[in-house]
């Protein structure tokens, strides 16, 4: 085991080689968890860590699928025998595969959509998050926390059209995260949704009016936030929305 890692609290952000999940990352880093860096891209995580390392932030990489089960395993053995234990998981990891462009592989037309590009969102944006939760939430202790980064599309009080997709995915993800309040509550655990808003990421595009960092903010917040948010609710800018 680092011993001098082991010190500090322990932070897992999937998804975390650009954008929200950068961020997030380099803000726990700079309150001083230990945060590991998860990518699914080993290249591009090398690249994102380099950043992080010039400020002399706490901050290692790992390679990980969120769509596969071995990858949360061996995640979950590596942790377990590096610290010992998981202060907060961020589900940052996500993909929004459907397009409006004519001729799209993979249509944004509830119409028209394939099963496996449904399938393909599913396995990565809800399954994903679950996988993770499986495999770590076992290294948390009584103060654990867990961020399931989702979206408003997901948020049947105010559901519209388009992209099939993505908006079940995100929905099936909320409903995970109100399973789980309730599995881990005697454990006390927190478990939180959010919306980070309209992004500029690659997902969002550069049209978006949010900053990576401004996306961030609500998930750092109900990582580290004393005392904790309640647990089990979906939040957006710090406030409690409808689900």
């Amino acid at each position: 085991m680092n011993m001098t890692a082991s010190t500090r609290r322990i932070a897992v952000v999937t998804g975390a080689n650009r954008g929200i999940g950068l961020a997030i990352t380099r803000a726990l880093a700079e309150q001083g968890f230990e945060t590991i860096l998860c990518a699914r891209d080993a290249a591009r995580g090398a690249e994102a860590l380099r950043t992080l390392e010039s400020d002399m932030l706490p901050v290692v990489l790992r390679k990980l699928d969120v769509s596969r089960d071995e990858d949360a395993r061996a995640l979950a053995g590596w942790i377990r025998e590096q610290y010992g234990r998981v202060d907060v998981l961020v589900n940052n990891a996500g993909i929004m595969l459907e397009s409006r462009e004519p001729g799209a592989r993979h249509s944004a037309d509830p119409m028209n959509v394939s099963m496996t590009t449904l399938l393909e969102h599913f396995n990565v944006n809800t399954l994903g998050a679950v996988r993770l939760i499986q495999a770590l939430a076992p290294l948390m202790t009584d103060t654990g926390r867990i961020v399931n980064v989702s979206s408003g599309m997901g948020q049947l009080h105010d559901m519209q059209g388009g992209r099939l997709g993505y908006r079940l995915s995100k929905t099936a993800l909320n409903a995970a995260t109100r399973v789980f309040a309730h599995e881990l509550a005697e454990r006390g655990i927190k478990i939180y949704a959010l919306c980070p808003g309209w992004v500029r990421t690659g997902l969002g595009g550069e049209r978006a009016p949010r900053s990576p960092e401004a996306g961030a903010d609500t998930a750092v917040w109900l990582a580290t936030a004393e005392p904790a948010p309640e647990t089990g609710l979906f939040y957006r800018n710090r406030k409690v929305l409808d689900w």
